[in-house]
């Protein structure tokens, strides 16, 4: 296998994140750099069908792409530790908490930086009112975040999964505009300092 990765972009480090985890070595690793525009050759069109990164190509010349997408699939090859959920209650908790961090955080918080960073002109149209609608659409997603984590050590169950990882890429994006979330969400904040501690926060940050 093959994953296509970026090492600025959040959706890759998703990726490399969950690999980091379940410890896969196995996978070959080729960068692809946006602001290049590697991502937008032919080439690269052609294998992903779209000028998304990342992507995986299977060792049969199957190309997928979406960071989701991936981690389902690898998550179905190295089966430990479950991030997706042990039985069917636990797979819809997760799910749900997901597409909560995905859409109310991590979606909005991009969408901030893509708007508002100078260096993201070369490949966004920025639009100031954009970001800042976006950021406060994922300042509203942080308190949901921080209160689900008042009584849990994790986002979506016991154990680290999806959810938190998806969760906390969005965050640690708006590093580049020099953001950080407000202290007073406690729960988050303690919370947020438990993953960046874990060894695979660093998984190819370096």
């Amino acid at each position: 296998m093959k994953l296509y990765d970026s090492i600025r972009a959040p959706n890759p480090r998703r990726v490399r994140w969950f690999m980091a985890e379940k410890r896969i070595e196995d996978v070959e690793i080729e960068q692809v750099s946006l602001f290049e525009g590697q991502h937008r050759t032919a080439e690269y069109r052609a294998k992903a069908g779209l000028p998304n990164v990342p992507a995986l190509e299977l060792d049969d010349g199957t190309v997928f792409t979406e960071s989701i997408a991936i981690c389902r699939y690898l998550e179905s090859v190295y089966p430990r530790p479950n991030m997706f959920g042990r039985d069917a209650s636990e797979i819809a908790v997760i799910e749900m908490w997901t597409r909560r961090a995905e859409m109310m955080v991590a979606t909005p918080f991009m969408i901030a930086v893509r708007h508002s960073h100078p260096a993201m002109a070369a490949l966004e149209k920025q639009d100031s009112d954009m970001a800042k609608t976006n950021l406060k659409t994922a300042e509203r997603g942080l308190k949901m975040l921080d209160r689900q984590l008042g009584s849990n050590k994790f986002i979506a169950a016991d154990r680290l999964t999806i959810a938190d990882i998806i969760a906390f890429t969005g965050i640690d994006f708006m590093r580049m505009v020099k953001y950080r979330p407000p202290e007073e969400l406690t729960n988050l904040m303690r919370w947020h300092k438990v993953m960046n501690e874990r060894p695979a926060a660093k998984a190819g940050m370096e």
